[in-house]
């Protein structure tokens, strides 16, 4: 397919552009690429201490709440990040489009690239606090969902990051259903509160934000493997959510890419 090989092909440029994107985002503060860092981390610790000492909400198991929760802030805030900033991306880039001969399929990827630096350090972080309470990760589970987590990003990008730049005001939309979808995801209230209503249960189920979330808990708290047994079919779900978000999004993008330089 023409936009994996142009991902294979370009990997270095991309990586080198990801990794100035993301230093170039805290250029001009004093302590540069460490304010990536500890936003996103006092903000998640913000959220731990509020649900579980204030509001006193619990896990959905017989484990502490920042075990539960930790994993699953983490990878929502490294999906939530990509996500807006991928979609931005080609406006961003826009220089690169309008100017120079280059692989406009691949500048998703650079800003996916920037925000996994910040993404993947809160899940090492969600994993030593986990390794500090006793509950130590699944490493071929975790790998798995590192991955089924980039392609489920690079598919839903292939989408959003085509409509954004021939639609600016699609932005704004793409930012209130990211935080619709984080208070619809069982990220910091368990699933087990909506087990009454089957339909709702399912539906939330299904969505593929809650399957991520739920697969990279299951890594550290080895209460259920994600593949098999009762969630072996929400694997398949996710997958074919997954794969028809990539066809039709890569379908968008083609059609869309030659108008992209008269609207930038």
């Amino acid at each position: 397919m023409e936009f994996i090989k142009s991902v294979v092909k370009n990997k270095k440029l991309i990586w080198q552009l990801g990794r100035n994107d993301f230093k170039n985002r805290f250029a001009n503060t004093s302590l540069g690429a460490i304010w990536g860092f500890l936003q996103p981390f006092v903000f998640m610790l913000t959220y731990a201490i509020v649900f579980q000492y204030i509001l006193k909400t619990g896990s959905s198991g017989d484990y502490p709440y920042v075990v539960w929760f930790f994993p699953g802030m983490a990878i929502w805030q490294w999906i939530n990040d990509t996500i807006m900033s991928a979609s931005n991306s080609i406006r961003n880039y826009s220089y690169l489009v309008k100017k120079v001969v280059f692989p406009v399929d691949t500048i998703p990827m650079i800003a996916m690239i920037a925000s996994s630096f910040v993404g993947l350090f809160l899940i090492l972080i969600a994993a030593v606090i986990c390794v500090i309470y006793g509950f130590f990760p699944n490493i071929l589970m975790l790998l798995y969902v590192i991955f089924a987590c980039c392609c489920f990003m690079i598919a839903f990008t292939r989408f959003t990051s085509a409509v954004t730049t021939v639609v600016p005001d699609f932005s704004n939309l793409l930012g209130i259903v990211m935080q619709l979808c984080f208070w619809f995801t069982p990220i910091i209230w368990n699933l087990g509160r909506v087990v009454g209503h089957p339909i709702i249960y399912e539906i939330v189920k299904c969505m593929p934000f809650s399957y991520l979330v739920t697969a990279l808990r299951q890594a550290f708290i080895n209460e259920e493997n994600i593949l098999f047994g009762n969630y072996g079919i929400y694997t398949i779900v996710f997958w074919v959510i997954t794969i028809a978000l990539f066809l039709f999004g890569n379908s968008v993008f083609k059609r869309t890419k030659k108008d992209f330089a008269d609207v930038l």
